[in-house]
């Protein structure tokens, strides 16, 4: 049970405490993961699930569509900036991972540090981001899943190939619906299960590429690269906003703080070795990528098959095909879990029913929540376009690191005493450059995403007004008394 208010001495007396600005303590980690999730992730698996989440889609899908349609061959460009915006706010991530080793990640911390009503904003974003991420990566599962099968013979009707819109005959991407809900059923069966299989996924996937970046080396050809910038600078600026979700997979892996093992001392470098691991891997494998291929004959729905068959190496691109099914699944799995922990971390505080925040007896994982995500990202995958997808899934994280980062300078003035296991440098500069480039990137993405992103806002602070605010486990009437199942005044 839950001590009342008055009982928290680590909260200092000046910190609202009353309506939409009260905010979650930060000391209450312990008596949470009590009976909870199970720790048994360490530093390898958490790095292995970061990268799960950064080297995926964006290396064997979307690297290839940004590059057609934004950027050309400054999509190195377009990555660099994204690399440099994601490291800002990797290293705001990285001090709330060793300061709050919580369940929920930029939703926690921006609920500690900014109140109630920011912490439910950005929760309730991340619901729709990450599972948007999941879709993405499905789809580009099923964009090489068709190339393999149209490699061996084997025609499947055009009406299941992709969602409305991107094709003749097209109907549905019945073969990305599918792949999320099967993610669904693996995250289901346990943690310590799943984190096996995440991990060896990542080092097949990784090992692919290697193979895929020193036999491009070789066939690169210098007047590919021209024009570098053949849509101009914001050309790679709008390809930076749209490329931005392939690099913040240590945002899914924080997520999962309540699951590892020292949390407080191997969160914080999970992050930072992992994004130092795929800002590499991506810059290598766009610099060999356009010097295969023409930016203009690039297959948009298998990138690298394509550009390595181009190259004469049409055998290679088949075992790069079957290696990207393999290897993007664990950018979904990553993303799934991760929204399925922002969710159970909701419902926990009562911001969303607590009926979610109840764990498979055996499993101890959060069943109740993983299944609606797979059946969501399921209904997206199979009707949407990967870009549309992809530009919603941008803006709604870019607004979460926006969060954080200012989080962070406002905990280091309201709590200096916090014990810290990782201080990010030159605060506020850090955090400053993070808000910067996000809010740049934000600006070049397509109105329609924001159209959309406002109408999900909207509908989430309706959905806190007539129910989060008043059974929220900080309320007033509920902080006394936090037994499961109880609820707020009607």
């Amino acid at each position: 049970m839950t001590a009342p208010e008055t009982a928290r001495p680590a909260v200092p007396p000046h910190a609202p405490r009353t309506g939409v600005l009260r905010r979650k303590p930060v000391d209450s980690s312990e008596e949470e993961s009590a009976g909870g999730l199970r720790r048994t992730m360490g530093l390898w698996q958490l790095v292995a699930l970061s990268l799960g989440g950064l080297v995926g889609a964006g290396v064997f899908s979307l690297a290839g569509v940004v590059a057609h349609e934004d950027a050309g061959p400054g999509v190195m460009l377009s990555f660099l900036i994204a690399i440099v915006a994601s490291s800002a706010a990797a290293l705001c991530y990285a001090e709330f991972a060793g300061t709050i080793p919580k369940a929920g990640s930029a939703y926690t911390y921006s609920y500690a540090a900014l109140g109630e009503i920011v912490g439910w904003a950005i929760g309730w974003d991340l619901l729709l981001e990450y599972t948007a991420i999941v879709a993405v990566v499905a789809i580009a599962v099923s964009g090489y899943f068709s190339y393999v099968l149209d490699g061996i013979g084997i025609d499947l009707p055009a009406w299941m190939l992709g969602a409305p819109g991107t094709g003749d005959g097209h109907r549905v991407d019945l073969l990305a619906a599918l792949l999320c809900l099967l993610l669904a059923f693996v995250l289901s069966r346990g943690t310590k299960e799943s984190a096996r299989f995440e991990t060896v996924l990542v080092v097949v996937k990784l090992a692919i590429v290697a193979v895929v970046v020193v036999a491009g080396a070789f066939h690169i050809k210098a007047g590919n690269y021209s024009p570098f910038l053949p849509y101009g600078l914001g050309g790679a600026f709008t390809g930076a906003a749209t490329t931005f979700f392939a690099v913040y997979g240590y945002d899914a892996m924080s997520a999962a703080a309540e699951e590892s093992a020292e949390a407080k001392k191997v969160l914080p470098k999970a992050i930072v070795v992992s994004l130092a691991i795929a800002a590499v891997v991506y810059l290598l494998v766009c610099v060999v990528l356009l010097g295969m291929q023409d930016y203009r004959r690039i297959d948009v729905q298998s990138p690298f098959s394509s550009a390595l068959a181009s190259v004469g190496l049409g055998g290679l691109g088949m075992v790069v095909a079957v290696g990207a099914i393999i290897g993007i699944t664990t950018s979904a799995f990553a993303n799934m879990l991760a929204v399925s922990r922002v969710w159970y971390s909701m419902s926990r505080d009562g911001l969303l029913p607590r009926y979610f925040a109840r764990n498979h007896p055996g499993r101890q994982v959060p069943t109740r929540v993983i299944w609606p995500v797979g059946i969501g990202s399921a209904l997206i995958a199979g009707f949407l376009p990967i870009r549309e997808a992809a530009d919603l899934t941008n803006i709604g994280i870019l607004m979460a690191f926006i969060v954080v980062a200012v989080a962070v300078v406002v905990m280091r003035r309201t709590r200096p005493d916090l014990p810290r296991a990782f201080r990010t440098p030159l605060v506020p500069l850090v955090p400053a450059v993070g808000v910067a480039f996000s809010v740049w990137l934000i600006a070049n993405l397509d109105p329609v995403t924001w159209l959309r992103f406002a109408g999900w806002m909207v509908l989430g602070m309706i959905v806190y007004g007539l129910y989060g605010y008043r059974n929220s486990q900080e309320h007033p009437d509920r902080a006394a008394d936090a037994g499961e199942g109880l609820r707020g005044p009607s």
